[in-house]
């Protein structure tokens, strides 16, 4: 299957274990397959973009809970937030392979490369998680990430300079 599209089933999955392997694959076989750069995105393709979990809970931003470092259900709900931010970081970078036609090869390897990234990342975040008696859902989280992607879906400046090098970086949500 053309990388792209590999990229588009992986976004669309919902299970967190199975985005990961799915990821992770993509990416060895983009670090070596050609990806072609002629568009492939047809109407419609955007329907289950991007697969998520029922859980966590999405909430606003405003209503998450804050997260004391000073108990262990603290750290476990500020682990899980960063956890909740390499998920939607994994979505992040499956999207900007597949939706955006047209750029450079180098482009569409760099965010497999990207995409694999925040797959270990979270893969880490969640074994640790686990090893303090929680798992990925069990606290809810905020959209703030994707709002911004659905926002600048059009537009592949836009969406490089507000999502991964603005709200991710810093870990925040847009302002209002």
């Amino acid at each position: 299957m053309h990388p792209r599209l590999s990229a588009l089933a992986a976004l669309r999955l919902t299970d967190p274990e199975q985005k990961v392997a799915a990821t992770r694959a993509i990416s060895l076989n983009g670090a070596t397959d050609s990806i072609a750069t002629e568009p492939i995105r047809t109407p419609g393709d955007d329907t289950g973009v991007p697969g998520r979990p029922d859980k966590p809970e999405r909430v606003a931003a405003t209503a998450v809970q804050k997260r004391s470092p000073f108990t262990p259900e603290g750290r476990a709900a500020l682990i899980h937030s960063i956890c909740h931010i390499e998920f939607n970081a994994i979505n992040l970078a499956l999207d900007a392979v597949w939706r955006y036609d047209g750029m450079p090869e180098a482009y569409y390897r760099d965010w497999l490369r990207v995409a694999d990234e925040e797959a270990l990342h979270f893969t880490l975040l969640h074994t640790h998680l686990q090893g303090m008696g929680y798992r990925y859902g069990d606290f809810p989280g905020h959209d703030g990430l994707w709002n911004m992607c659905e926002k600048t879906r059009d537009d592949v400046l836009g969406r490089m300079a507000l999502v991964p090098r603005t709200l991710e970086a810093r870990g925040s949500t847009p302002r209002r």
